[in-house]
């Protein structure tokens, strides 16, 4: 078997597992409170150059303006990579799952006030514009996401909420 099919599917494996993992009750409940120190300290011991969580799941570091405050904000999150032939960097699909919380996360707030954002991604700095996933096309990208996230649509479940989901689109 060639060494990239192994690796696929070692990687599937993996993400299969991380998933199974945070949809816990016990993830949901300490992973608000655990995770953002550990992305902090990487940030420190890294430069910024790796995140926690990308360790495992492709992430990135999505930098919004504050829908009440007009602040910088910041938020590393979980990302669904959309690729094109036209370009290095298709846009990038992002989920406000907070956990499976009730609430929507604050990032998506700023994001419906302000959909002019910047992601962090590899050490590069990429002006996006964020577009809301229309309910046409929302079934279509839940089928995509969890193509690379095996049951992530659990969270909208257990939240009770509609989560919104965002395409990040590279401003060229």
């Amino acid at each position: 078997m060639p060494a990239r099919t192994v690796a696929s599917r070692l990687l599937r494996f993996i993400r299969s597992r991380v998933a199974w993992f945070s949809r816990t009750a016990f993830f949901r409940r300490v992973g608000p409170s655990i995770m953002p120190p550990l992305e902090r300290a990487m940030k420190t011991l890294t430069g910024g150059r790796v995140q926690m969580s990308g360790l495992l799941v492709p992430s990135l570091v999505l930098r919004t303006t504050g829908a009440k405050s007009g602040l910088e904000r910041q938020s590393t999150l979980m990302y669904v990579p959309e690729k094109t032939d036209s370009s290095p960097v298709g846009s990038m699909l992002v989920t406000g799952s907070n956990f499976a919380r009730g609430e929507h996360p604050a990032w998506t707030t700023n994001l419906l006030a302000n959909p002019d954002a910047v992601v962090l991604l590899h050490g590069r700095r990429i002006s996006v514009t964020a577009n809301v996933i229309t309910d046409d096309e929302r079934e279509a990208v839940w089928r995509y996401i969890e193509n690379q996230w095996p049951g992530y649509r659990g969270y909208e479940r257990a939240s009770g909420r509609v989560l919104r989901i965002f395409r990040l689109v590279p401003v060229r």
